[in-house]
C-alpha cells in the first residue's frame, strides 16, 4: 500500500492544476491578445509569419540536411530491372499495381523481356464486381438492422472503393488468373475511377434498400428463412446484373478466366513468340513461380496490438466465401530483417504504408526528419505509432514495392529502394527512397512467402486461432 501511495502522490505531483481565461470555454479576444504579446516578442515566429505567409510550408521547410542524407544509394538491389515505371492515374488501384509488379518480375525474366505489364484492368474489374456482391450479401445478411446502425453504415459508406489487401488480390487471382495488359488494356475508367465509382455506390445502395425491403416483407408474411435467403439473393443476382452493365460500358468485357487466349510478344532480342492457354492457366505457369502468392501472408506492425498473433478484420473482402483477410503482427525489426532476406533471395517486396506522411512525391523521399515542422513553429509532434492509429492519424492507405535496400557494416538497413506507381515523373525515375526511420514509424505491412518467413511466424499465420477487430478498425483501411 506504501508504494501505491507513493505512486499516486508522485502521479499528482505532475499534474498541472490551472486557471483558464475563459470559464465557459469560449474563445475571446483576452486569449488572441495574450498570444500576440508573446509572438510580438518571439523573433522566430515573426520570421516565420513573414515566410510561410506566401509560401508552401512543404517547400519552405524542406530539410536540407534530409535531401543530402537521403541518397538513391543501395548496396543490395534485384537483380533484374523491370519496365516500364508503372501509372495508377488518378484511381487508387495501387494495391493491385504492386501485386502485378511483383509478378511480372519473373515473367519477364522468363520470356526475356524489355518491358511488360500484366492488367491492373482485369483484376480491378472482378474486383469491383465482387465487391458489389458481398456488399449486397453483407446487406442480406444483417437486413434485420435499423438502416441507421452503425454497421450498416459503415459498410455503406466508401463501399466499392479502389483499394484492397493482399488476401484479396490472391482471391482474385485463385480465382480469375492474371493476363497480359495487351489483352485487357487501359479505359479511361479505369485510370479515372470516380466518375465509375460514384455511379456504382449510388446503384448499390438503392440496391441494399430494395433487399432490405424485400426481407421486411418476406418476414411479415412469415416465409421460411431458407426461402427467404434463396429469394433474396435470386433478387440480388438480379440487382447486380445492373452492376455488370455499367462496369462492361465503362471498362470493357473482360477475357473469361477458362477461355483461351493467344499472347504474342517481342522480347528483348527482338524475336516474336506467342503464347496460348487461359487467364488462370497463365497465372498458375507465371505468375505462381517462384512462391505462389496463395503461400504468401501479411506481416503488420501494429503496436496497439499483442505480437504474435493472428488478426483479421470484421466483413472485410471482396470475393463471398474466398480467403479471409489475415495479418500476423509482429515487432518491426521481423519485418526489416524479412525484407533483407527477400531482397537478397532475389524478390521484391509488398507493403503497405502511409504514403502522405512527410514524404515528397516529386524528390521521391519518405522521411520524418522531411520537414522541419517543429523547429519553425515551435511545437513538437509527439504522436506514437500506437496513437496514430488510435486516433485516425494514419493508417495503411497505400501499397508499393521495395527492390533494394542500403544497409550498414553491420547488416542493419539505412533505406530502401521503392518502386512506385505514380509514373516517371514522381521520385527518381518512378523510384522513391524510404528512410529505416520511416519504415518504422509509417510502414504497417510486409507480404511474405512461408518459405522465407520465420517459422515462430508461419506457425502463428496457420493457427487457427483468430482476433476479430472491428469492421472500422485502422487495420481495415484498404490500400
Amino acid at each position: 500500500m506504501t508504494k501505491e501511495l507513493k505512486e499516486l502522490d508522485a502521479s499528482m505531483s505532475r499534474l498541472q492544476v490551472t486557471v483558464p481565461l475563459s470559464s465557459s470555454g469560449q474563445l475571446t479576444l483576452d486569449h488572441v491578445s495574450s498570444w500576440e504579446t508573446t509572438a510580438a516578442s518571439d523573433s522566430k515566429a515573426q520570421l516565420a509569419r513573414t515566410i510561410l505567409s506566401h509560401s508552401d510550408i512543404r517547400s519552405a521547410l524542406t530539410s536540407r540536411s534530409a535531401n543530402i542524407t537521403d541518397q538513391h544509394v543501395f548496396n543490395n538491389v534485384i537483380d533484374f530491372k523491370t519496365g516500364p515505371i508503372t501509372n495508377q492515374k488518378s484511381s487508387g488501384r495501387c494495391w493491385l499495381f504492386a501485386t502485378t509488379n511483383v509478378l511480372r518480375y519473373n515473367i519477364m525474366k522468363k520470356f526475356k523481356l524489355k518491358e511488360f505489364q500484366l492488367s491492373q484492368s482485369y483484376l480491378f474489374f472482378w474486383d469491383k464486381l465482387n465487391k458489389a456482391n458481398y456488399y449486397l450479401e453483407l446487406m442480406i445478411e444483417h437486413a434485420d438492422l435499423p438502416v441507421e446502425d452503425r454497421l450498416i453504415n459503415h459498410l455503406s459508406g466508401d463501399l466499392i472503393s479502389d483499394g484492397g489487401q493482399w488476401d484479396m488480390v490472391v482471391n482474385l487471382m485463385e480465382n480469375y488468373g492474371i493476363v497480359p495488359q495487351s489483352l485487357y488494356p487501359e479505359s479511361l475508367h479505369s485510370s479515372l475511377s470516380g466518375p465509375l465509382n460514384n455511379l456504382l455506390k449510388t446503384k448499390l445502395r438503392e440496391h441494399a434498400l430494395i433487399l432490405r425491403d424485400l426481407s421486411s416483407s418476406l418476414r411479415e408474411a412469415d416465409v421460411m428463412e431458407d426461402t427467404i435467403l434463396a429469394t433474396l439473393r435470386a433478387k440480388k443476382e438480379e440487382l447486380i446484373r445492373e452492376v455488370y452493365m455499367i462496369m462492361t460500358a465503362t471498362l470493357g468485357v473482360p477475357p473469361r478466366p477458362t477461355r483461351k487466349f493467344v499472347w504474342e510478344y517481342i522480347d528483348a532480342d527482338g524475336k516474336a513468340g506467342r503464347w496460348e492457354g487461359s487467364p488462370r492457366q497463365f497465372y498458375e505457369e507465371f505468375g505462381s513461380k517462384p512462391y505462389s502468392p496463395s503461400e504468401c501472408f501479411s506481416l503488420i506492425n501494429d503496436p496497439r496490438n499483442e505480437y504474435s498473433k493472428l488478426y483479421t478484420v470484421d466483413k472485410l473482402g471482396n470475393i463471398w466465401g474466398g480467403r479471409p483477410v489475415l495479418y500476423v503482427n509482429t515487432e518491426i525489426e521481423n519485418m526489416k530483417n524479412v525484407i533483407v532476406k527477400m531482397i537478397k533471395a532475389g524478390q521484391p517486396v509488398f507493403f503497405g504504408c502511409d504514403v502522405g506522411k512527410f514524404s515528397d512525391s516529386a524528390a521521391g523521399i519518405m522521411d520524418p526528419a522531411l520537414y522541419e515542422y517543429e523547429n519553425a513553429f515551435d511545437i513538437k509532434l509527439g504522436l506514437t505509432k500506437a496513437q496514430r492509429l488510435q486516433i485516425g492519424e494514419s493508417s495503411m492507405t497505400h501499397a508499393m514495392v521495395i527492390s533494394g535496400v542500403h544497409l550498414d557494416s553491420a547488416g542493419r538497413p539505412i533505406r530502401y529502394k521503392v518502386e512506385n506507381s505514380w509514373g516517371e515523373a514522381s521520385g527518381q525515375e518512378g523510384y522513391m527512397v524510404m528512410t529505416d526511420k520511416w519504415f518504422e514509424e509509417f510502414v504497417y505491412q510486409v507480404v511474405v512467402p512461408k518459405a522465407l518467413a520465420p517459422k515462430e511466424l508461419v506457425a502463428v499465420f496457420e493457427s487457427k486461432e483468430r482476433v476479430v477487430l472491428p469492421p472500422w478498425d485502422p487495420m481495415g483501411t484498404l490500400a
